[in-house]
This record gives C-alpha cells, structure tokens and sequence, in this order.
C-alpha cells in the first residue's frame, strides 16, 4: 500500500490563517532568494565595468597633484577620437604606441608650458580651436559620435583643447618669435625646391615670380625651422625625463 503522506495543521491556528500563513513565508522566501540574485547580479556588473588603466607616467616622481603626469588607456583613446579617419574600435598595438608617444610628447611640453601663467588660453581661443578641430571632421554629428563612443565628455574635451592651447603658445614663444629667414634662404628654395616641384606637378602652368611667391616660401620655411627646433627639444627633454612605462598597450 501507497504511504500517504499527510500535513499537519498548526493545532492554534484555523484552517484558513494556517493557509495564509504558509503563502505569506512563500512570498517572503521568494523575495529572500529575489534580492540575494539581484545582489549576485549586481556583482557580477561590478566585476565586469572597465577600470582604466594607467600606461605611463612622465616625471611624476615627487609629484603629489600633477594632472599631466600619468597616461592613461583613457588618454589614448581620446587622443585617437580626435584624429580623423582613426580606427576606434579595437585598435592595433602600432596605433595605441603611436598615440602614446605623441601624448609623452605633448606632456613633456606642456609641463614646460605651465610653468609661463601668462600663456594660460582665453575662453575665445578654446572655443576658436574646438570649432577649428570639428571642423576635420566630416560633420559634427560624426565628431559627438566619436566623442560618445570612447567617453569623451564635454568637460574633458575643453580640458584638452586647454592644454592644447598651451602648447601652441608655448611653441611661439619658445621658438616662432626667434625664428629668421633670410631673402637667400627663400630665394635659394624658390630656385631648388618650389619651381621644379611646380613644373613637375603642373607642366605649362605659369610659374610665380620669386616676389610672388615669397610670403608662401617663408611661411613653409618658418614652420620646418619650428619643427626642427621642436623635434630638438623634445628629444632634449625625453634624455632627461623620468618616464616610466606602467603596462603595455
């Protein structure tokens, strides 16, 4: 014969609140198993959220507060968002190498910078430079889009163009406000470099006289006696800083 097996009321309690009862401490095991999956749940977001990774730091030794001196993987992909035609989605080791020694590069002269408080950019000449940079890019839908994917807030977009700003008016007064070029040196381009480049590309267009073409011919020499000068001073600053690489990329 089938055992049958039988519950057993609570001998205090009627029928009805027995049964009330019951359902009441199932709903409360239910919510009790609820909340401890939803607390699992919740661990599990926190444990799969993204922290940033620190990739470098540039004389940071002895610094207590210096915002410049650590680089972040946030740091390259914001640098890489703002170059047009740039992959962002998985980028290669070559591209996030690149943009980390570009962003060394901007550190080391924008540590020198910050010490000149007379250069500190106005609020014109960030919002000049942040419509100069949007517009390299084919829109400003595309531009926020790149902005978005990468966590680019307004805030620190602002913040880069600051720094930006700096290092371009520490260049003009490191090195553009000494530069010289001499008549003999652009005559000497004009007759090696600008009238044979002009007629190889263009045959049978008109070449411009040297007068004519002399302003141009100074501005391109202007800007590579500033690159090299850069160049000069940059590889001067890296024998003498103390940069240290914290994770590969």
């Amino acid at each position: 014969m089938r055992k049958r097996y039988t519950t057993h009321k609570n001998p205090g309690c009627p029928g009805n609140v027995f049964r009330l009862l019951t359902a009441h401490c199932l709903l409360l095991t239910a919510l009790v198993l609820l909340t401890a999956h939803c607390a699992l749940l919740t661990g599990e977001v926190h444990a799969q959220q993204v922290v940033d990774k620190m990739v470098a730091t540039v004389n940071a030794s002895g610094q207590t507060r210096c915002q410049v001196c650590l680089i972040t993987y946030s740091d390259l992909l914001w640098q890489l968002a703002l170059q047009p035609d740039t992959v962002l989605v998985n980028p290669s080791s070559d591209e996030l190498n690149r943009a980390l020694n570009l962003i060394i590069d901007q550190r080391l002269i924008l540590q020198e910078a910050e010490k000149l408080p007379s250069i500190a950019p106005t609020a014109d000449e960030i919002t000049a430079a942040r419509d100069e940079l949007v517009k390299a890019f084919p829109s400003q839908v595309e531009f926020q889009s790149r902005l978005l994917s990468v966590g680019l807030t307004a805030e620190k977009l602002d913040e880069i163009i600051d720094q930006r700003v700096k290092i371009e008016k520490y260049l003009d007064f490191r090195f553009r406000n000494f530069v010289v070029i001499t008549q003999s040196e652009i005559a000497a381009y004009y007759r090696d470099v600008y009238v044979p480049r002009l007629r190889s590309r263009a045959p049978g267009q008109i070449v411009p006289t040297l007068e004519q073409a002399s302003p141009g011919i100074e501005k391109t020499l202007t800007e590579a006696k500033i690159e090299t000068d850069t160049d000069a001073f940059l590889d001067n600053a890296r024998e003498r800083a103390e940069i240290v690489m914290l994770s590969p990329v």
